[in-house]
């Protein structure tokens, strides 16, 4: 069964008004919540085979600390054209994706994450997951999906929502 996690970039610095929206680095908060989602990726063993990555230097500074606890094995491709698409764009990267790989991990932005894991949850969806991501998908928010078949045909409602948790999930 084809597992997909949507991990929205942690929070950025706003500091620098002279840093373009692409450059933005983590905030201090982006770096905390990016270790606490390591030890969670650890704990629950979150093992993609595939990362797709924004290009943004958030995105990018997200995956890194997560670099550890990630198989060495997971293929990442970090792309522009995962930077501002909307989770249409976003889906139709996934359908190309070949059946060998079975767990794929997509780290990016809002609004396209949360109206991507909204599109694709079905019915059989955990009720408070999808409760939670139809109200606030936080930076460093991360839903878990679950599907039958092949990638190429994952569309709207087919995936099962499973889980969603939130970097506050994360605190001691």
């Amino acid at each position: 069964m084809p597992t997909l996690h949507l991990l929205r970039h942690a929070k950025s610095d706003w500091g620098d008004p002279g840093v373009t929206d692409h450059d933005r680095p983590l905030s201090a908060r982006g770096d905390r919540a990016a270790a606490d989602l390591a030890g969670h990726f650890q704990r629950t063993r979150v093992s993609p085979d595939l990362v797709l990555c924004s290009s943004a230097r958030r995105t990018v500074d997200t995956l890194a600390a997560l670099r550890a606890v990630l198989p060495a094995s997971a293929r990442v491709e970090i792309s522009d054209a995962l930077y501002e698409v909307d989770g249409g764009a976003i889906l139709n990267q996934l359908r190309r994706l070949p059946d060998t790989v079975g767990v794929a991990l997509v780290v990016g932005h809002n609004p396209g994450m949360a109206s991507l894991a909204q599109a694709l949850a079905g019915v059989a969806s955990d009720p408070d997951a999808v409760r939670s991501v139809a109200t606030k998908y936080p930076t460093g928010g991360l839903a878990t999906l679950e599907f039958e078949g092949r990638w190429r045909d994952l569309t709207t409602g087919s995936a099962r929502l499973t889980g969603f948790v939130r970097p506050r999930d994360l605190r001691d």
